[in-house]
Protein backbone atom coordinates (compact mmCIF):
# COMPACT_ATOMS: atom_id res chain seq x y z
CA UNK A 1 0.00 0.00 0.00
CA UNK A 2 1.11 3.92 -0.87
CA UNK A 3 0.32 6.59 1.45
CA UNK A 4 -1.33 9.39 -0.26
CA UNK A 5 -2.26 12.90 1.05
CA UNK A 6 -5.33 14.25 -0.73
CA UNK A 7 -7.24 17.26 -0.34
CA UNK A 8 -11.04 17.74 0.11
CA UNK A 9 -12.91 18.82 -2.44
CA UNK A 10 -16.02 19.94 -4.00
CA UNK A 11 -17.63 17.15 -6.46
CA UNK A 12 -13.96 16.35 -7.41
CA UNK A 13 -12.94 16.26 -10.66
CA UNK A 14 -12.56 12.41 -12.04
CA UNK A 15 -8.68 12.60 -11.93
CA UNK A 16 -8.75 12.82 -8.06
CA UNK A 17 -11.54 10.37 -7.69
CA UNK A 18 -8.52 7.94 -9.67
CA UNK A 19 -6.30 8.79 -7.08
CA UNK A 20 -8.80 8.42 -4.12
CA UNK A 21 -10.32 4.90 -5.72
CA UNK A 22 -6.83 3.21 -6.42
CA UNK A 23 -6.74 0.52 -4.50
CA UNK A 24 -3.22 0.68 -3.66
CA UNK A 25 -4.06 3.58 -2.04
CA UNK A 26 -3.82 4.53 1.48
CA UNK A 27 -5.70 7.72 1.75
CA UNK A 28 -5.57 10.76 4.26
CA UNK A 29 -7.36 13.82 3.77
CA UNK A 30 -5.81 17.24 4.69
CA UNK A 31 -8.06 19.22 7.21
CA UNK A 32 -5.16 21.56 8.52
CA UNK A 33 -4.02 23.16 5.68
CA UNK A 34 -4.69 27.14 5.30
CA UNK A 35 -7.40 27.59 2.66
CA UNK A 36 -5.88 28.35 -0.63
CA UNK A 37 -8.18 30.17 -2.70
CA UNK A 38 -9.65 29.48 -6.78
CA UNK A 39 -9.58 25.68 -6.00
CA UNK A 40 -12.01 22.55 -6.31
CA UNK A 41 -11.55 22.83 -1.99
CA UNK A 42 -14.63 25.08 -2.40
CA UNK A 43 -15.52 24.95 -6.89
CA UNK A 44 -16.33 22.75 -9.27
CA UNK A 45 -16.56 22.55 -13.01
CA UNK A 46 -19.13 20.73 -14.98
CA UNK A 47 -20.35 21.58 -19.00
CA UNK A 48 -22.93 23.93 -19.43
CA UNK A 49 -24.37 24.71 -22.56
CA UNK A 50 -21.42 27.31 -23.56
CA UNK A 51 -18.60 24.99 -21.78
CA UNK A 52 -16.93 25.16 -18.51
CA UNK A 53 -18.99 26.39 -15.87
CA UNK A 54 -17.55 26.50 -12.52
CA UNK A 55 -19.97 25.88 -9.84
CA UNK A 56 -18.34 27.90 -6.19
CA UNK A 57 -19.52 27.46 -2.56
CA UNK A 58 -19.26 31.16 -1.19
CA UNK A 59 -16.82 30.81 1.86
CA UNK A 60 -17.84 33.53 5.06
CA UNK A 61 -14.39 35.22 6.38
CA UNK A 62 -14.37 34.69 9.86
CA UNK A 63 -10.78 34.92 10.47
CA UNK A 64 -9.87 31.01 10.75
CA UNK A 65 -7.86 29.68 7.91
CA UNK A 66 -7.65 25.88 8.35
CA UNK A 67 -9.54 24.12 6.28
CA UNK A 68 -11.50 22.46 8.80
CA UNK A 69 -12.60 25.51 9.97
CA UNK A 70 -13.99 27.15 6.62
CA UNK A 71 -17.04 28.27 6.83
CA UNK A 72 -19.91 28.50 3.78
CA UNK A 73 -21.88 31.56 3.19
CA UNK A 74 -25.64 31.41 2.64
CA UNK A 75 -26.11 35.50 1.98
CA UNK A 76 -27.68 33.94 -1.50
CA UNK A 77 -28.99 30.48 -2.19
CA UNK A 78 -26.06 29.22 -3.65
CA UNK A 79 -27.40 25.78 -3.05
CA UNK A 80 -30.57 26.17 -5.37
CA UNK A 81 -28.83 28.08 -8.41
CA UNK A 82 -25.62 24.96 -8.15
CA UNK A 83 -28.66 22.58 -8.44
CA UNK A 84 -29.94 24.41 -11.33
CA UNK A 85 -27.06 25.07 -13.24
CA UNK A 86 -26.58 20.79 -12.49
CA UNK A 87 -30.25 20.40 -14.02
CA UNK A 88 -29.85 22.38 -16.98
CA UNK A 89 -26.56 21.07 -17.81
CA UNK A 90 -27.35 17.32 -17.23
CA UNK A 91 -30.79 16.88 -17.14
CA UNK A 92 -30.59 15.12 -21.25
CA UNK A 93 -27.67 12.90 -20.50
CA UNK A 94 -28.52 9.18 -20.13
CA UNK A 95 -28.70 8.75 -16.09
CA UNK A 96 -29.27 12.09 -14.68
CA UNK A 97 -33.02 10.98 -14.31
CA UNK A 98 -31.41 7.73 -12.86
CA UNK A 99 -29.29 9.46 -10.02
CA UNK A 100 -31.45 12.85 -9.78
CA UNK A 101 -33.15 12.04 -6.32
CA UNK A 102 -29.62 11.04 -4.49
CA UNK A 103 -27.94 14.44 -6.00
CA UNK A 104 -30.64 16.51 -5.05
CA UNK A 105 -29.86 15.15 -1.35
CA UNK A 106 -26.25 16.61 -1.70
CA UNK A 107 -28.20 20.34 -1.53
CA UNK A 108 -30.93 19.00 1.16
CA UNK A 109 -29.60 20.71 3.98
CA UNK A 110 -27.50 24.00 4.66
CA UNK A 111 -24.19 22.18 6.22
CA UNK A 112 -22.00 25.38 7.50
CA UNK A 113 -19.01 23.57 7.86
CA UNK A 114 -16.94 23.34 4.29
CA UNK A 115 -15.47 20.13 5.25
CA UNK A 116 -18.54 18.62 6.12
CA UNK A 117 -20.75 19.80 3.44
CA UNK A 118 -18.12 18.36 0.69
CA UNK A 119 -17.22 14.90 3.16
CA UNK A 120 -21.11 14.77 2.90
CA UNK A 121 -21.07 15.26 -1.07
CA UNK A 122 -18.29 12.56 -1.27
CA UNK A 123 -20.60 10.05 0.49
CA UNK A 124 -23.05 10.37 -1.66
CA UNK A 125 -20.99 10.27 -4.51
CA UNK A 126 -19.78 6.73 -3.47
CA UNK A 127 -22.79 5.72 -2.87
CA UNK A 128 -23.80 6.56 -6.65
CA UNK A 129 -20.85 4.77 -7.49
CA UNK A 130 -21.35 1.69 -5.61
CA UNK A 131 -18.38 1.73 -3.58
CA UNK A 132 -16.58 2.01 -0.53
CA UNK A 133 -12.96 3.76 0.83
CA UNK A 134 -11.55 4.05 3.77
CA UNK A 135 -9.75 7.26 4.66
CA UNK A 136 -8.31 8.96 7.75
CA UNK A 137 -8.15 12.66 8.28
CA UNK A 138 -4.71 14.54 9.40
CA UNK A 139 -4.41 15.40 13.18
CA UNK A 140 -1.72 18.11 12.08
CA UNK A 141 -0.35 20.07 9.60
CA UNK A 142 2.76 19.05 7.61
CA UNK A 143 4.81 20.53 5.36
CA UNK A 144 6.62 17.97 3.89
CA UNK A 145 4.50 14.67 4.48
CA UNK A 146 5.85 11.06 3.96
CA UNK A 147 3.40 10.65 2.12
CA UNK A 148 2.86 11.18 -1.11
CA UNK A 149 1.23 15.10 -1.67
CA UNK A 150 -1.39 15.59 -3.49
CA UNK A 151 -2.31 19.12 -1.87
CA UNK A 152 -1.07 21.01 -4.87
CA UNK A 153 -2.55 18.98 -7.75
CA UNK A 154 -5.26 19.36 -9.26
CA UNK A 155 -5.62 22.91 -11.10
CA UNK A 156 -9.04 24.76 -11.18
CA UNK A 157 -7.36 26.96 -13.43
CA UNK A 158 -4.65 24.86 -15.86
CA UNK A 159 -5.13 22.18 -18.34
CA UNK A 160 -5.43 18.35 -16.60
CA UNK A 161 -2.59 16.33 -16.79
CA UNK A 162 -4.39 13.25 -16.82
CA UNK A 163 -4.97 11.39 -20.13
CA UNK A 164 -8.40 10.18 -20.43
CA UNK A 165 -10.46 8.12 -22.89
CA UNK A 166 -12.88 10.83 -24.36
CA UNK A 167 -17.17 9.83 -23.72
CA UNK A 168 -19.93 10.96 -25.05
CA UNK A 169 -21.27 14.70 -23.15
CA UNK A 170 -24.52 16.45 -23.68
CA UNK A 171 -22.48 19.38 -26.05
CA UNK A 172 -19.86 17.54 -26.98
CA UNK A 173 -21.11 18.22 -30.59
CA UNK A 174 -20.68 21.80 -30.07
CA UNK A 175 -17.66 22.66 -27.91
CA UNK A 176 -15.49 19.15 -27.93
CA UNK A 177 -14.93 16.68 -25.43
CA UNK A 178 -13.95 18.46 -22.17
CA UNK A 179 -11.83 16.05 -19.83
CA UNK A 180 -11.45 15.86 -16.11
CA UNK A 181 -14.41 17.87 -15.02
CA UNK A 182 -16.37 17.05 -11.75
CA UNK A 183 -17.50 13.49 -11.24
CA UNK A 184 -20.68 14.96 -11.61
CA UNK A 185 -20.03 14.73 -15.44
CA UNK A 186 -19.06 11.60 -15.57
CA UNK A 187 -21.51 9.68 -13.97
CA UNK A 188 -24.26 11.82 -15.26
CA UNK A 189 -23.13 10.61 -19.01
CA UNK A 190 -22.14 6.85 -18.73
CA UNK A 191 -23.16 5.57 -15.38
CA UNK A 192 -22.26 2.36 -13.86
CA UNK A 193 -19.31 2.11 -16.24
CA UNK A 194 -17.98 5.16 -14.56
CA UNK A 195 -16.18 2.98 -12.04
CA UNK A 196 -14.42 0.99 -14.54
CA UNK A 197 -13.47 4.55 -16.45
CA UNK A 198 -11.80 6.04 -13.29
CA UNK A 199 -9.74 2.94 -12.81
CA UNK A 200 -8.09 3.25 -16.32
CA UNK A 201 -7.27 6.47 -15.77
CA UNK A 202 -3.21 7.59 -15.98
CA UNK A 203 -0.63 10.70 -16.14
CA UNK A 204 0.44 11.86 -19.83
Amino acid sequence: MKKVLLPIFYLPPVSWFSVFLNEENEVTFEQFENFPKQTYRNRAAIYGANGKLPLIIPIRHTGKREIKDIVISFAEDWQKLHWKSIKTAYQSTPYFEFYEDKLKNIYAEQVSSLQDFNLNALGIILAILKTEKKYELTNEYFKNPEAEDYRGKFSAKSESEYEMPEYYQSFSDRNGFIKDLSILDLICNIGPESLTYIKNIKLD
